[in-house]
């Protein structure tokens, strides 16, 4: 998904302009997640880039979204940039935890 996103639209309520645009992301990230995953792929993450314009748009972490979007609406601003990209993860093992050691007494 790369969009560009009007907040102010003449004639209808900007509060609801901006819960119908999270939804619609959230919504594009359940369908994109819901995909069928390929061999050795554990699940599916996303590149995301934010910004007022697509010029200005920058890295951001996906569950950063909401936030961001609400804090550019604070800010004033007249639209924003989305840009969700699907790719596929794979879940990285966590290292050991470091045996404990007795102290000496």
């Amino acid at each position: 998904m790369k969009k560009t996103f009007k907040i102010n639209i003449e004639g209808k309520n900007r509060d609801r302009v901006l819960e119908a645009t999270k939804h619609e992301i959230r919504q594009y990230m359940k369908r994109e997640r819901n995909k069928a995953l390929t061999e050795g792929v554990d699940f599916w993450d996303f590149d995301c880039r934010f910004g007022l314009s697509e010029e200005a748009a920058a890295s951001a972490h996906p569950a950063n979204i909401t936030a961001l979007i609400d804090a550019a609406a604070q800010d004033g601003a007249q639209a924003f940039y989305l840009e969700l990209v699907a790719k596929p993860g794979v879940r990285q093992p966590r290292g050991e935890a470091p045996e404990a050691t007795e102290a000496p007494q």
